[in-house]
């Protein structure tokens, strides 16, 4: 089993910052792709970044330049830093873990609780 819990999530104005943390817990040794999702009310939730183990990357179109993702394996952590936020980007925010590499769509095995992200203009 695999716990997430993240924490940053708040309310910020357009062209802010915030850095989203996510703790992991849990047996992870085959845990190979962290990744952050989102969800607006009324729409489905939707992939914005991943981290493979080797270090590979993969961001949504409506985040590259902004978002970067990163992980401290020596503190099990991972980041989303968000800058140049945007009222669109305003979104439930999930930490999640999947099983093996960033292949193929977006999917995960494990799921965080979510941290709220408002932005306002």
């Amino acid at each position: 089993q695999v716990q997430l819990v993240e924490s940053g999530g708040g309310s910020v104005q357009a062209g802010g910052s915030l850095r989203l943390s996510c703790a992991v817990f849990g047996l992870t040794y085959s845990i190979d792709c962290m990744g952050w999702f989102r969800q607006a009310p009324g729409k489905e939730r939707e992939g914005v970044a991943r981290i493979a183990s080797d270090g590979y990357t993969n961001y949504a179109d409506s985040v590259k330049g902004r978002f970067t993702i990163s992980q401290d394996n020596a503190k099990n952590t991972l980041y989303l830093q968000m800058n140049s936020l945007k009222p669109e980007d305003t979104a439930m925010y999930y930490c999640a873990a999947v099983y093996g590499y960033c292949s193929g769509g977006y999917r995960a095995d494990y799921w965080g609780q979510g941290t709220q992200v408002t932005v306002s203009s």
